[in-house]
């Protein structure tokens, strides 16, 4: 029997568990759900202890596992740009023989899910952080438009080509050719069919797999909407003097968790599509009105200096293992969170990118997507080193003690019609948070029901349930919500696992396809 008559019947079975079962994988469903109650179960009885369990586990992971996570995100870069250069590049994938999803739509989802919330904050705060205390890889001077650069430099580094190429190249590759040619779930299980072949598409070994990966993602997605939930808190009563507490925060994560739930549920050609494309909009506004009324010469300068120390300390930076305790809070910790959502966001990639190349596939996702996001940070973040080189302390001093909206306020501030632009900013971060929070509900759902149109009430109750999780860990204070983020670094260790054979399979499945379609 072959592999695609054998996932017919499998196919078969599974869709007569899935009646009786409602849909749901009840064993991922359990461990992944269960796993993530516990933890908050544990934060709220002692978060002391709960700091001390997850500090030991994460100091653990980075220190096994963060030089082999620095190596597969390079190798993931350089074998995907290979592969789009090659014929394997005009490989058509999805079994379409035409883009399912227009271009424009298409990388605007892309853009906002991947990019995500985080991509506001950190663009204001990390370039400012590696300003005042270099990176030891570049070590020296503070205080001077060279550190200005290096500090950027190191800022692509962690949200440049690495961070965006295992998010979906190579792993998308192998998703898309055994879902939609061979007929295999569409779940994270599926990335290691090539290698275990039917043993890991049944039974507890394949399960532990999917709860593995949607409990990153759930840690991940959790992390962010509790964090929106404190940090938006911080800017309304900065903005508009509204009491920062945990009703304010309450409210805050009950609106977005209803806008992304009904986002979700719509579906990705629906709600989706329409907030990335609005995500899109007003971003692209914001970066036109700072382009124009902001340092605008220090903004071209710096993002032309910063890549080109990027291009050539990438190497060196991306292999940099000389100071462990600045790697595991940076470059190792970034890794394990982008890591966390790999296998996921690979699924939601292969669902829109049907009919694409091999070589559109990635050269949106690990250049295109990469080069806009650097330039993004050099508008955000390059405008508060500007206005600090130019003013000492006008954007540090808000900084002070981490403080990521804080830094992001102190340059909005300084912009023209500052209070409008800060406004903005805080509405275009929660549409960032909104449309990671639709499509990871979305794509959890999938990995619930195998398919790539999962049912409304899964979707609801994973939307709500992560919600309700978020509110629990900031009723205890911003403890929660940061041993939830070294949480994330912890569930990368099984999940990079799982990532590492579409180093091999994906380069062979895309040669294979090369051949059937004449290429």
């Amino acid at each position: 029997m072959n592999s695609k008559s054998q996932a017919a019947q499998m196919g078969a079975v599974d869709s007569g568990k899935s009646s009786l079962l409602h849909d749901v994988d009840v064993p991922v469903l359990l461990m992944s759900g269960g796993a993530v109650l516990l933890f908050a179960i544990l934060a709220l009885l002692d978060i002391e202890l709960m700091t001390q369990w997850v500090n030991a586990a994460f100091a653990w992971s980075t220190k096994v596992f963060g030089a082999y996570w620095q190596v597969l995100l390079l190798l993931t870069f350089v074998i995907g740009l290979f592969l789009a250069m090659g014929r394997t590049g005009r490989v058509r994938l999805g079994a379409l023989a035409a883009p399912e999803m227009p271009t424009y739509t298409w990388v605007s989802i892309i853009m906002c899910t991947l990019l995500a919330g985080g991509g506001v904050f950190w663009a204001a705060a990390e370039p400012m952080a590696h300003f005042l205390s270099p990176p030891p890889l570049y070590g020296g001077e503070t205080g001077t438009p060279q550190a200005a650069y290096n500090a950027l430099a190191q800022s692509f580094m962690h949200w440049g080509f690495l961070a965006w190429a295992i998010l979906g190249t190579l792993s998308g590759i192998v998703l898309m050719h055994l879902h939609y040619e061979k007929g295999l779930p569409l779940k994270p299980r599926t990335l290691l069919y090539p290698v275990f072949g039917e043993r890991v598409m049944t039974g507890w070994f394949g399960a532990l797999i999917d709860a593995c990966c949607v409990l990153a993602v759930v840690a991940g997605t959790i992390g962010p909407i509790g964090f929106l939930g404190l940090q938006v808190s911080f800017g309304l009563e900065k903005l508009f003097g509204i009491t920062n507490d945990y009703g304010t925060q309450l409210i805050i994560i009950g609106a977005l968790v209803a806008t992304y739930t009904i986002s979700a549920v719509s579906g990705v050609t629906r709600g989706i599509k329409i907030l990335s494309q609005l995500n899109v909009v007003l971003a692209v506004a914001l970066m036109l009105f700072i382009l124009l009324f902001g340092p605008t010469a220090f903004i071209f300068d710096a993002y032309v200096q910063s890549m080109g120390i990027y291009l050539d300390k990438f190497i060196p930076m991306a292999t940099f293992r000389a100071d462990p305790a600045w790697l595991d809070w940076w470059t190792v910790f970034f890794w394990g969170w982008f890591l966390g959502y790999g296998p996921l966001m690979a699924m939601f990639v292969a669902r829109i990118s049907r009919g694409r190349t091999i070589r559109e596939l990635v050269t949106m996702i690990a250049i295109a997507a990469p080069v806009i996001t650097c330039f993004w940070f050099t508008i955000v973040g390059g405008s508060g080193l500007a206005f600090e080189l130019s003013n000492p302390g006008s954007v540090s001093e808000a900084f002070a003690g981490f403080n990521l909206p804080g830094a992001l306020l102190a340059i909005t501030a300084q912009l023209p019609l500052g209070y409008l632009i800060s406004v903005l900013f805080l509405i275009l971060t929660i549409i960032f948070v909104t449309t990671t929070g639709d499509s990871m509900t979305y794509t959890i759902s999938m990995v619930m029901t195998g398919t790539d149109h999962p049912r409304s009430e899964i979707r609801v109750f994973w939307g709500v349930m992560m919600g309700v999780v978020a509110a629990l860990l900031i009723s205890i204070g911003s403890g929660g919500i940061s041993a939830l983020q070294s949480f994330i670094v912890i569930t990368a260790v099984p999940v990079s696992l799982v990532l590492l054979p579409a180093l091999w399979n994906a380069p062979q499945i895309a040669r294979r396809m090369a051949d059937e379609q004449g290429l």
